[in-house]
């Protein structure tokens, strides 16, 4: 039987994660093995129960105990489930939640990117993208479009940020990734894989380019939001790519961008 706890102070500590506390703190930088990340919605629950998360407290709707997001609640018989109703909480966290669930998970432990890139031949790396929904988004185009992992620099948005994870509808579970070094060029050369960087220079190659697409181990390399890739990134990449465009726009959301190259540059 689920461990129901009815709500009747909005004060309690047990209720923190959920509106009190900052990804910041969340996340837990001084004592990462103490992290913690939220999931929303019973399938984002579900994918990140299917890669080993562990469950520390739910907070549901009363009507959705009985309804499909319950359903989760038989995996995790001892995890207390914090509920009341539709008003209350949306008063407890400022808005309505998500499909009426959210729940508050023990971060994994890091992952290499020795360890996610052993057997990957295409891999998408995030240099300083800082918006989540961005991330998000990459995320999941990642996981449909054939990407073998997603690598992330030092500056670039938590994968676990309660919007990216929102955003990816549970694919950041599904995908490896893992943070990079700050020289990463340098690292990924070390592996043997060779890097491509989206952007618009003189020396850019068309995204369908044959050479690209003979490529054992490729990287495909996004910039920032805005201002796109720093200058000595580009230099360092083995190839620089542009997207065709037409009607005179000169480039696209990151994530747009993301998608395109995921899929034209796949392994076929």
């Amino acid at each position: 039987m689920p461990n129901i706890i009815e709500i009747t102070d909005l004060n309690d500590p047990a209720l923190a994660p959920y509106f009190r506390l900052t990804e910041a703190q969340l996340r837990n930088k001084r004592n990462p093995a103490e992290g913690i990340f939220i999931a929303e919605s019973h399938k984002v629950i579900g994918h990140a129960l299917d890669a080993g998360c562990v469950p520390l407290s739910f907070l549901m709707e009363r009507r959705q105990i009985g309804g499909i997001s319950g359903t989760i609640l038989d995996r995790c018989p001892d995890v207390p489930v914090y509920t009341a109703d539709r008003d209350v909480l949306a008063n407890l966290t400022g808005y309505e939640l998500t499909r009426g669930c959210l729940c508050a998970m023990r971060r994994p432990a890091p992952r290499t990117v020795e360890e996610v890139t052993q057997n990957a031949r295409r891999v998408a790396v995030l240099d300083g993208i800082v918006d989540a929904s961005n991330v998000g988004a990459i995320l999941r185009s990642a996981a449909a479009l054939h990407m073998d992992a997603v690598l992330l620099s030092p500056t670039c948005c938590d994968p676990l940020h309660r919007r990216c994870v929102r955003v990816s509808m549970g694919t950041v579970f599904q995908i490896p990734w893992a943070r990079l070094d700050r020289d990463w060029p340098k690292q990924l050369r070390d592996l043997g894989i060779k890097t491509a960087a989206l952007a618009l220079t003189d020396r850019s190659v068309g995204i369908d380019d044959k050479t690209l697409a003979a490529e054992e181990r490729l990287a495909l390399v996004l910039g920032t939001e805005g201002d796109g890739l720093a200058p000595e990134i580009i230099e360092s990449c083995d190839y620089t790519v542009r997207i065709p465009m037409s009607h005179g726009v000169d480039s696209l959301n990151v994530a747009a961008a993301a998608a395109v190259a995921f899929w034209e540059l796949r392994i076929r």
